[in-house]
């Protein structure tokens, strides 16, 4: 599924409630996200609809070392030659980016949240356990603002995993929360704005703490890594996912 314009020159491409999104700017392009392998054929078909070229392609940029979002990296960085921006604290995460650290068990926590069975076989058909790992990643400073299209500025909010980062946009008023907030949790097939589940997480309470980042960027637009963009503003999003608590 692709959508044009979920925000000022931000299209998203969606597989199997995975999310990876194309940032179009005057000088080239960002991408946000790797998704899943299969991702990769939609990316190009937007930039096809756009009248824009693979070699605009600038970056990509990452907002943590999972394997849902690292589908198609390292594809781009052979056949495009960008570079592959990730916070330093995930950088390891992203050479294997299926060992990682959770608070619950992946495999067991699915059997008591049956809704999310179909989600996850989902992911698994559209290539979740082919994912290769990036070497030669490009690291990025949170606060800093990264010199690629569009200028993010990396916020870093570990909880998720230690390095993930939000990646703020502010005159697009639109920030993207990765996995540090979703509106679809692949582990519970809950919806609405949340963190995901510790099966999933490496530490809830700090994912917690870490929606107050979201917050303070004051978007208009969140554009998450799993589930709906949310176009109520990041203030409420944060208010919605500290209702839901932990889980």
């Amino acid at each position: 599924m692709i959508e044009y314009g979920v925000a000022p020159g931000i299209h998203l491409v969606s597989q199997a409630n995975v999310n990876c999104y194309v940032v179009e700017a005057e000088d080239g392009i960002t991408l946000i996200d790797a998704g899943l392998p299969g991702m990769w054929h939609e990316v190009m078909e937007v930039l096809k609809a756009r009248q824009r070229m693979p070699y605009e392609v600038k970056a990509l940029v990452l907002t943590h070392g999972h394997f849902d979002h690292l589908g198609f990296a390292l594809r781009a960085q052979k056949s495009l030659g960008i570079p592959v921006i990730i916070h330093h604290e995930d950088a390891e995460l992203a050479t294997t980016p299926y060992r990682y650290a959770t608070e619950r068990n992946r495999l067991l926590y699915p059997l008591g949240h049956p809704r999310s069975l179909p989600l996850l076989g989902r992911m698994v058909a559209a290539g979740a356990l082919t994912v290769k790992g990036v070497h030669g990643v490009q690291l990025m400073t949170a606060g800093s603002t990264l010199q690629v299209p569009g200028f993010p500025v990396p916020v870093h909010t570990p909880g998720h995993t230690d390095g993930h980062c939000i990646l703020h946009f502010p005159d697009r008023r639109a920030v993207f929360t990765g996995d540090a907030l979703v509106t679809l949790d692949p582990y519970t097939g809950e919806t609405g704005p949340q963190i995901v589940a510790g099966a999933a997480t490496k530490d809830t309470a700090q994912a917690i703490s870490s929606l107050d980042a979201i917050a303070l960027t004051e978007a208009d637009t969140v554009l998450p890594g799993h589930g709906a963009v949310w176009s109520e503003g990041a203030e409420a999003a944060v208010t919605a996912a500290r209702e839901v608590g932990r889980h």
